[in-house]
């Protein structure tokens, strides 16, 4: 049975009520759904990286609902609460970084910029700040603390695990949620859908961008990030 669909998931129920199926979709979305379309097999793929990513996450430490792939286009995860905080990392400047401030893109920065945005499709996801998420009942100020330390660790396990494949971890996107104790999890997806990862080398454009800005196959850039997990 479908519990909720997503732009790019489904989440199932299962027979354990602490536990959910993500079936990854073929759809693909950009500029809040402005821009769609469905493209073959981009769910598999987004299933088997985000698998091998949550693996390697937890062979590190980090909690997350994951518990195991159940199929090319399935996972099995712990049933979470998910927060309405968008967690987003900036590692070198992209996107709408750059178009909000007005600096140039591909600028490796100092130190990581720690961004959070309201999770709320009909106001666009906005950028908010740690007293408004407060504020708004979004997390507490511990909640927030926790959720930073843990996203700055992510980064650097991340950052590690692409650079081993030759490719630069730009900035990424990531949601929480709390699990039947209260406990808070990593959830969500961790994919070319939701980093940015260019070629180290030469700087090609291996994610979701490639469908944003019309920059190429975006199948074929899924599948060199798999592939290059896979050596």
């Amino acid at each position: 049975m479908v519990l909720y669909e997503g732009k790019a998931k489904k989440i199932l129920r299962t027979d354990n009520e602490n536990e959910f199926i993500v079936y990854y979709k073929d759809d693909a979305t950009a500029f809040n759904g402005e821009k769609k379309a469905e493209i073959s097999s981009k769910g598999i793929l987004n299933n088997k990286i985000s698998t091998k990513i949550f693996e390697n996450l937890e062979r590190q430490g980090i909690k997350t609902h994951y518990i195991k792939n159940i199929s090319e286009r399935e996972m099995l995860v712990k049933k979470v609460d998910i927060l309405l905080l968008e967690v987003i990392v900036r590692n070198i400047t992209a996107g709408s970084f750059c178009k909000r401030v007005g600096i140039e893109e591909g600028i490796v920065l100092d130190e990581p910029i720690f961004e959070l945005c309201y999770k709320n499709d009909e106001y666009g996801d906005p950028l908010i700040n740690e007293d408004h998420a407060v504020a708004m009942g979004l997390a507490t100020r511990k909640e927030i603390e926790y959720i930073k330390n843990e996203t700055l660790k992510i980064n650097e396990v991340m950052k590690k695990f692409f650079l081993d494949m030759n490719l630069k971890l730009v900035d990424f996107k990531l949601e929480f949620g709390k699990d039947k104790d209260g406990n808070i999890l990593l959830a969500d997806e961790i994919s070319p859908d939701t980093c940015r990862l260019w070629d180290k080398d030469t700087n090609e454009k291996l994610d979701k961008d490639r469908f944003r800005r019309d920059l190429g196959d975006l199948l074929a850039g899924y599948e060199e990030v798999l592939s290059r997990m896979s050596n």
